[in-house]
């Protein structure tokens, strides 16, 4: 695609969010709606429509080149970004499950299960690809030292039995044997072939050449059955064209030009940044000394308007009210007795009422009080991102869309845009400046005026007031130390680790597409692992990718992955980490024992983590085994491991942790049952149930994984009877599965004999399911957490028959 294409591209997203934009600012507020089906379908809609803008900006964002258009664009997929988390947020609200089956959304937009994928954005990594190699680059050279200096010596091998060395001898002298055997039987076979051929009869070879003919003939017939049967799969679209499977010139010449555009980009930010400078300077020394001029002439004919209409000098506008800015809107003398006037009305209204203005306000009150209760029902919750999109949508109506590129073929930046946003910071720099000279100037004036200085007094005074009293800040225990030495201490103590470069697409798992009707049964479906994958990219990844986005949409600070062994929780936390380039830290109970103790150990740890964590953003805290912080009852062989030490202080910690700080602690049990209930939601804000993979998904595991290993695919390796007999079965059972058969041995000798399902029977059978009483059990567990326990209520009704009665106990409650 040229840059012509993703220009048109941008105005698409830019008028479908147009519409959108219509949709949720109307020009009268909206009524609640009372039915809460048809107010989840709307927010589902809506949901499903921001995504499809998402996936297009972000495709513009990552292939155009012209630097100030990037900016723009980057500012509404931000925008964008953080109003898909806030709908998300909406409907777990409303709907009380972290998961949504949308089937019936997906059919009335036209759309497929793929299109429900949340896109990552590219430029977590691309914009932060130096600072990610330079961190990897530290912390390989410090495993590396660690390695060195704690290894010195060859490690010495450890003491066998005898009857282990025998054994082993044993086995290795068979195998001689074997070979040797082998070997024999091969040469008394061809000595046989030599000594056992006689002169064949003119009968005895026509009978030879007419069973040839046969084999030749049944063989050649079969060929032709196998490629007519493919060619007919092909015409009926049941097969793909082997043609297709190679990358066809198109698509690689796509990518070539995908590559180009990047290089490309880079290019011209740098110009652009050298623009910028140069551009800045030249407004300072050219524009700036006019601009000091007229600001003063004007701040002084306010100061001889303002003393002529009120008879003595104003006070300056304070530095946070905007100082001489707020001067600057040129009003005249009567316009200042009004304001002066209304201020005096509001002062008089801030006198306490009497009895009969009370009486009259509790009236309005109570009529307010019944509109409300009238106007009951579901309303969107109000967004801190609507606005900005509004401004980005208005700022690209306004200048994008009916500029003349024309002459910009190469989409470089322009100067005069430049010198436009420039202008204006110059000209804020340049008025902080003059407002400082034009204070003291103001005090001159006030007191050749009037020598008593009451005003001065009086405006010290107000200064003193604003200023509140201070917050106290978090001590900090290392401030004597660098951030490397700090992360050298917690790589040698195994607290910082690094992520394994795994992608979120490598967490296979097909979409549910019986959810909705299943919950239009009343039946609960268990989510898929695509629902899984969905979830954690909006909870982690789009947040810890994004600043702006971790700021404004709904702050959540841990997680918790609960799921029998195997279904890939591990394999989660590494590919938050690689997709959002964040640092991966270990706060595991096992891998904290023994370091760090006594109260002061525990302190001095936590905090090095939280400040390296904040320092080096954003960052993942993993908490592995995360029952074992809130065991019951502590287990007799784990007594001396204290797994509860960091019960309190880590909830602490993680307190501190404020919006802007890219931080997310991340737990992950397949215990659940033994721990506290209560103190691990208090903990984990959102608890994410991870089941054993469904059919659709199953299918989709064997085929990857088993191409992945090295394997091939053919017809006679029956997957759909592979997927059926791996219920209950997780995806880390199927890879244990897999690499036992498909060795490489086994892979030479794909071309003679190929695969077949009978040979993942066996390794399947020695190896324990997850059984449906397992699953059962985290089930009931998931219903006793916060969020399980309103859903519960919310399908037995009990939720809209307790909201009433809470009205009336608050007016019970009022009238006391």
């Amino acid at each position: 695609m040229s840059q012509r294409s993703y220009n048109q591209l941008w105005a698409d997203a830019q008028l479908e969010l147009g519409r959108l934009l219509n949709e949720e600012l109307p020009a009268e507020p909206p009524r609640p709606e009372k039915d809460r089906v048809v107010f989840f379908q709307r927010l589902a809609m809506r949901y499903v429509r921001y995504i499809q803008i998402f996936r297009q900006l972000e495709k513009v964002y990552d292939q155009v080149v012209h630097p100030q258009k990037r900016r723009d664009i980057r500012a509404i997929v931000d925008g964008v970004m953080g109003r898909v988390l806030e709908l998300k947020n909406e409907m777990v609200e409303k709907e009380y499950s972290e998961y949504h089956y949308m089937d019936d959304v997906l059919h009335v937009l036209k759309l497929v299960p793929a299109d429900l994928e949340i896109p990552i954005p590219r430029y977590f990594i691309s914009e932060r690809s130096r600072e990610i190699q330079e961190r990897k680059a530290m912390l390989t050279e410090i495993l590396n030292i660690e390695e060195f200096t704690g290894s010195p010596e060859p490690p010495l091998t450890e003491d066998m039995s005898q009857e282990e060395a025998i054994k082993i001898i044993q086995m290795l002298e068979r195998a001689r044997q074997g070979r040797q055997r082998a070997k024999l039987y091969e040469e008394s076979k061809n000595m046989n072939r030599m000594y056992g051929r006689k002169d064949p009869g003119s009968a005895e070879i026509e009978l030879a050449a007419v069973c040839i003919q046969k084999v030749w003939r049944g063989y050649k017939a079969r060929v032709r059955a196998k490629a007519a049967r493919e060619e007919e799969m092909i015409f009926l679209g049941m097969v793909m064209d082997p043609k297709y499977h190679v990358p066809c010139p198109a698509e690689i010449t796509a990518q070539a030009n995908e590559a180009y555009f990047r290089i490309k980009q880079e290019e011209y930010e740098e110009d652009y940044l050298k623009s910028v400078v140069a551009v800045t300077n030249q407004l300072r020394d050219v524009e700036g000394s006019d601009m000091s001029k007229t600001m003063k002439q004007q701040i002084r004919q306010w100061f001889i308007e303002c003393r002529d209409a009120t008879g003595s000098f104003p006070d300056y506008p304070d530095v946070e009210d905007g100082g001489s800015a707020l001067i600057f809107a040129e009003k005249d003398p009567q316009q200042l007795r009004e304001e002066l006037a209304a201020k005096e009305e509001e002062e008089s209204n801030n006198k306490p009422k009497g009895k009969e203005e009370k009486k009259e306000k509790g009236k309005k009150d109570k009529g307010k009080d019944n509109e409300e209760e009238e106007e009951a029902g579901l309303k969107m919750l109000p967004s801190a991102f609507l606005s900005d999109l509004e401004a980005e949508s208005k700022k690209f109506s306004d200048f994008w869309k009916t500029r003349d590129e024309s002459q910009n073929f190469s989409q470089r930046h322009e100067v005069e845009l430049i010198k436009e946003q420039k202008r204006k910071e110059i000209e804020t720099e340049i008025r902080l400046q003059v407002d400082e000279q034009m204070r003291q100037e103001l005090a001159e004036w006030k007191l050749n005026k009037d020598k008593s200085g009451k005003s001065k007094g009086n405006a010290k005074k107000k200064k003193g007031s604003k200023s509140g009293k201070k917050k106290k800040k978090e001590k900090d225990l290392t401030s004597d130390r660098t951030v490397e030495s700090l992360c050298q201490e917690l790589v040698e103590q195994g607290l910082l680790k690094k992520a394994d470069d795994v992608r979120l697409q490598d967490y296979l798992g097909d979409y549910n597409y019986l959810g909705t009707t299943l919950r239009q049964n009343d039946i609960e479906p268990m989510p898929s692992l695509s629902d899984v994958r969905q979830v954690l990219s909006l909870y982690a990844i789009l947040p810890l990718g994004s600043q702006v986005v971790h700021e404004k949409a709904p702050l959540i600070k841990a997680i918790l992955l609960v799921g029998p062994a195997g279904v890939g929780k591990k394999m989660l936390i590494h590919a938050i980490c690689h997709e959002s380039g964040a640092n991966l830290f270990d706060l595991s109970p096992l891998n904290i024992a023994g370091k760090y103790p006594g109260k002061n150990g525990l302190a001095m740890m936590l905090h090095m983590v939280f400040k390296v964590a904040r320092l080096l953003q954003p960052s993942v805290i993993w908490i592995e085994d995360a029952e074992k912080m809130f065991y019951k009852k502590v287990p007799k062989e784990e007594k001396e491991l204290d797994p509860k030490r960091l019960k309190k202080d880590l909830l602490k910690s993680l307190k501190l942790v404020k919006g802007e700080d890219r931080v997310l602690v991340v737990g992950t049990t397949k215990d659940p049952l033994s721990a506290d209930i209560k103190s691990l939601c208090k903990m984990y804000s959102k608890i994410i149930l991870i089941p054993r993979p469904d059919y659709g998904s199953r299918y989709i595991l064997w085929e990857q994984l088993i191409k992945k290993q090295g394997g091939v695919i053919t017809r006679a390796l029956d997957l759909s009877s592979l997927a059926k007999i791996s219920d209950g079965y997780t995806p880390g059972h199927i890879v244990k599965a897999i690499q036992s058969v498909i060795t490489k041995r086994r892979i030479l000798r794909q071309a003679n004999r190929p695969l077949i399902a009978s040979e993942f029977v066996a390794p399947l059978a020695k190896i324990d399911p997850v059984f449906q009483e397992e699953e059962e059990a985290l089930k009931t567990w998931y219903a006793k957490t916060p969020l399980g326990k309103k859903r519960i209520k919310a399908a037995t009704g009990k939720e809209e028959e307790e909201t009433p009665a809470k009205g009336k106990n608050a007016k019970k409650k009022g009238k006391k």
